[in-house]
């Protein structure tokens, strides 16, 4: 059995059960695809799709690792509820 998002790494065996408070979103326009946020994702959240980045928010825990790390600052932390995901 593989704990916390789909490519099997993480720490989280089951969704996010609604603690977190911040969620990222990630301006695909500005994004150079440098795959930091998907090195650095303690949970493994981050995937690369038809030449998007996209977090599986059924894992992310909200700790805004991806947005610290992201060279271009691409990804932005928005309070749950404010913005769509």
């Amino acid at each position: 059995m593989f704990f916390g998002a789909s490519n099997g790494v993480g720490i989280l065996p089951t969704p996010n059960s609604g603690f977190r408070t911040f969620h990222p979103v990630v301006d695909q326009d500005a994004c150079i695809h440098c795959n930091l946020c998907w090195i650095y994702c303690p949970e493994g959240c981050i995937e690369k799709e038809t030449g998007k980045m996209v977090v599986d928010m059924d894992y992310c825990k909200g700790c805004g690792i991806c947005a610290n790390e992201c060279p271009r600052k691409c990804i932005s932390m928005v309070k749950d509820g404010e913005q769509d995901e």
